[in-house]
């Protein structure tokens, strides 16, 4: 009955660690903003040893609060 519940506690996870085939192990990343789109952002994951991209998030873009008063 808490599924609904459970699954929003994993929308926003961030990866802190990813595997780099460079390096040949688990390296700390760095979330880099990419693309912003009318509905949503597209961030890589960059390994902070080689600079590889390891991976892409896309999320839902979040309108600012300064923002919520402009029409």
């Amino acid at each position: 009955m808490r599924r609904p519940e459970r699954q929003k506690q994993f929308e926003d996870l961030e990866a802190s660690l990813l595997y780099c085939p460079t390096c040949k192990r688990a390296m700390p990343v760095r979330k880099r903003l990419l693309l912003v789109l009318l509905d949503k952002e597209i961030f890589d994951y960059i390994c902070t040893g080689c600079g590889s991209a390891l991976g892409k998030k896309e999320q839902p873009w979040r309108r600012p609060a300064q923002w919520s008063g402009i029409s």
